[in-house]
């Protein structure tokens, strides 16, 4: 990767009562690796009380939580860390209860509805990069008027390409110092595949086919690039954005992917019950990574489903804004039919889906709609017991916790095995 850069002003630390010094910390467990940073992000204290953003990438394995709750409270703004696990991940990498969220990898979230910040980080999977404002300095900074968004760096977001081969290629070509495995700089031919993919000039690529390349020499990529037939998919980042996570002991992933390039989108069905129903059939079969989902067929011309944009084949996601990963299919009908007369569903068609799960990512990761979606008033079904580690808690009259909303793993689902035999279940709407 490129060397030779210039390092930062050195920055204080948040959250060290009495250290006026600049510092940067990094906390090294060997078990969890140098992707084990306490860092804070740039300057001093401003002489306003207002500190600045800290970044976190938090990794963790399959059945592990991510150690805190994500609340929002009555009487106190944005997104709070609370119930920071002690020894958890979340303490270990440096978040402290108070903490207000930011932004959830590369997005800004603090004035984005809080079940869609939920839904976010959930859908992240098992790595998930924060970005977190000490209590104090957000609270003074709201106080201040100042636009919390200024004060994170802009674009530091690698980017996701999903490029189809033409008579000339796939319109780019790589270099690498010679001898060194795993540096490859791309060089994009002018209106070529790669720069209508969205392949920015001189970025470094990461991941080939959602495969990190570090241990690729030039040869190997050049053979894998050949095996891709006529499409292939870059994980690729700028030489800016390449040295933030560099600098700061990040490894970047496709799960922090701007994804506004690729041609496979989520999309938001909003529908109102008819007199003939919402005019669809939700049915249970697999996925093509073996799976299980539920699909959206038989979708009645004229009837509300088509006039919202439903297709045949589309995959169900979420329903009124919480993600249905891991319910079966008696559960997802339960939530569909939890209004009477109205929902709004999250769907991706059969190529998007399929685009995906060839990576092992979720499309609602990348879904960026900030709008509040048509939520329900009644108490949301818990995620699954395999789900992050998060609380989602309205602080009522009785304190926290009295108007409880949805609180993962506190709750979880219990699925008999699933039979080859089994037959398919299907619910009409």
């Amino acid at each position: 990767m490129p060397s030779g850069r210039v390092l930062p002003r050195l920055s204080k630390v948040l959250g060290l009562e009495g250290d006026q010094k600049s510092i940067i910390k990094f906390e090294f467990n060997p078990k969890d690796g140098i992707d084990n940073p306490a860092l804070s992000l740039a300057e001093d204290m401003d002489g306003e009380g207002v500190g600045e953003p800290r970044f976190y990438l938090l990794s963790k394995g399959s059945a592990e939580t991510f150690g805190f709750c994500l609340h929002k409270e009555l009487g106190c703004q944005g997104h709070i860390i609370r119930q920071v696990e002690l020894g958890g991940l979340a303490q270990r990498r440096g978040l402290q209860d108070g903490d207000r969220l930011l932004q959830v990898n590369g997005h800004f979230v603090d004035d984005m509805d809080h079940r869609r910040v939920v839904q976010k980080i959930k859908a992240s999977g098992n790595q998930v990069l924060l970005a977190v404002l000490d209590g104090n300095s957000y609270e003074a900074a709201k106080a201040l008027g100042r636009d919390l968004s200024q004060m994170l760096p802009p674009d530091i977001r690698p980017r996701l390409c999903h490029i189809t081969r033409d008579k000339s290629g796939f319109g780019f070509s790589v270099s690498s110092p010679e001898g060194v495995k795993g540096t490859f700089q791309l060089s994009v031919q002018q209106d070529g595949p790669a720069e209508r993919a969205g392949v920015p000039p001189g970025s470094w690529l990461l991941e080939l086919n959602g495969a990190s390349v570090r241990s690729y020499s030039h040869t190997q990529l050049t053979r894998k690039l050949k095996q891709s037939g006529s499409k292939v998919t870059l994980l690729v980042a700028s030489s800016a954005v390449e040295e933030f996570y560099r600098l700061r002991g990040l490894q970047v992933t496709a799960a922090l992917a701007d994804t506004s390039w690729l041609p496979f989108k989520v999309r938001e069905l909003h529908m109102v019950k008819g007199l003939a129903g919402y005019g669809f059939l939700l049915k249970e079969d697999d996925c093509s990574s073996g799976a299980t989902g539920q699909f959206l067929w038989d979708v009645d011309a004229g009837l509300p489903a088509e006039q919202a944009g439903m297709k045949e084949g589309d995959r169900l996601l979420a329903v009124n804004g919480e993600s249905i990963e891991g319910l079966d299919h008696q559960q997802t009908v339960l939530r569909i039919r939890a209004h009477d007369d109205q929902v709004t569903l999250l769907v991706i068609d059969p190529a998007g889906d399929e685009f995906y799960q060839s990576l092992g990512l979720s499309p609602l990761l990348f879904f960026d709609d900030s709008d509040p979606v048509s939520g329900s008033c009644t108490p949301s079904l818990p995620s699954p017991s395999g789900s992050p580690g998060l609380c989602h808690v309205e602080v009522g009259p009785k304190g926290p916790g009295s108007w409880l909303v949805a609180a993962a793993n506190s709750i979880g689902f219990t699925q008999s095995p699933r039979q080859e035999e089994q037959r398919r279940l299907c619910e009409e709407f």
